[in-house]
């Protein structure tokens, strides 16, 4: 009996040793990935977050949360970016607030994913644009417009709901999978509609407070209670581009690019970047717009992966998770990307989910291993490249997400 309980502790000794020598080399990695885009310039800062399954892995800030003026200058004393700085989230609003809250509304049975979209708004109970159910929106699979510059054309929430109304459908539905801001918007419009609420005083009430996410917030500026927020990009120069470069592959022949003239110049703290939630409704967008901290976004990932589970109490049901995390035709589930040819989550284990955010933010969860990376770059802020993009992160949280992998399942 004794030899045994012997061999049982060498052995859990053994493992523990194995386990914490991998994490050292996995932070060693990450360290040395991270820090070497910011120290050539690349980025100006990045915060990491990676977790297994109840157990903080790693999270660690680098670089700056504002480096550079607008002319591209390094400021004289570039601010530290922490964990406990807000990022504009940009896309990652789609997962964070929106889709959870269609999760919530399903639910609650107040809606239903299936449900035809002209069910609540009438301007799409048309001929063309009946087939269009709430699952489409969350797929992108509606045929709406992949990207519109609401702004040249509405001036507020309802303008903008309007205009996305009138717009004809650019696919057919269901045919195919196009990215489109604009089925958030109106998943947001379709929140507000049920609930009775503003888009983001629902969030609030009914996400951000219940899961204790203080520091998830639209606008944050009008808060007052914020004063750590990540700078993003000095105006907004790639899409007055988009604008204006039909190259990039959005032709508006109905719009003049001279007839507007609204963009900002400044750098962008606390506004958000996405200039149709900024311009055309009021910073609120089911699109864009939630400001968020590293250790919010990974509440919401726990909640995901603990089957709707928080502190104990049922929050979401495991069976409405379980339809918005199951892959469709398209590697997609409701909401979430669940491709695996995703550069955030390449090659990932069937099951896996993630986002991404323009501004440079990602969220990668493999729930094969238990495993959550949330990485937050501020790319934005050192500027457009000489080509007139942003710097592609991709080949970076490649790396970063194979390197958690490797350490997720022990090779």
């Amino acid at each position: 009996m004794l030899p045994r309980l012997i061999g049982t502790i060498l052995l859990f000794a053994l493992t523990t040793q194995t386990l914490i020598a991998q994490k050292h080399e996995l932070r060693q990695e990450i360290d040395q990935m991270l820090q070497a885009e910011v120290d050539s310039g690349k980025i100006p800062g990045a915060v990491i977050l990676v977790k297994n399954g109840n157990r903080l892995v790693y999270r660690h800030a680098y670089g700056y949360a504002q480096k550079c003026d607008p002319l591209g200058n390094t400021l004289p004393h570039p601010e530290k970016t922490s964990m406990r700085h807000l990022y504009d989230i940009a896309s990652l609003t789609k997962v964070i607030g929106t889709t959870t809250a269609i999760m919530l509304l399903d639910d609650q049975g107040l809606i239903h994913v299936d449900d035809p979209l002209g069910k609540y708004l009438p301007a799409f109970d048309t001929s063309a644009k009946k087939a269009i159910t709430l699952r489409h929106l969350l797929t992108h699979t509606a045929g709406l417009y992949e990207w519109y510059p609401m702004y040249y054309r509405a001036a507020d929430k309802a303008a903008c709901y309007q205009l996305i109304d009138e717009l004809p459908l650019k696919y057919p539905v269901g045919e195919r999978r196009a990215y489109s801001d604009l089925g958030f918007v109106l998943l947001g419009e379709v929140i507000e509609l049920v609930s009775g609420k503003s888009l983001d005083q629902f969030m609030a009430e009914n996400i951000f407070q219940p899961l204790d996410m203080k520091h998830t917030t639209y606008n944050p500026l009008q808060s007052g209670h914020f004063r750590k927020i990540a700078a993003t990009s000095h105006g907004n120069p790639y899409e007055t581009r988009m604008v204006n470069d039909s190259t990039l592959g959005f032709r508006f022949p109905e719009i003049d690019p001279a007839s507007w003239n609204g963009w900002r110049h400044n750098t962008l703290v606390g506004e958000v970047n996405d200039g149709n939630a900024w311009y055309a409704n009021g910073g609120i967008s089911g699109a864009a717009g939630i400001f968020s901290t590293i250790g919010d976004l990974q509440k919401l990932v726990d909640l995901l992966q603990h089957k709707g589970l928080v502190k104990g109490k049922q929050f979401l049901s495991a069976a409405t998770i379980d339809t918005f995390l199951k892959a469709d035709t398209f590697l997609n589930g409701l909401g979430w990307m669940m491709d695996p040819a995703n550069a955030f989550m390449k090659d990932a284990p069937a099951g896996s989910f993630g986002h991404t955010g323009f501004t440079g933010t990602s969220i990668a969860v493999v729930s094969a291993h238990d495993l959550s990376i949330i990485l937050l770059i501020n790319r934005q802020n050192v500027g457009l490249l000489p080509s007139g993009a942003y710097y592609n992160l991709n080949p970076v949280r490649e790396k970063v997400f194979r390197a958690v992998i490797r350490y997720g399942v022990g090779e």
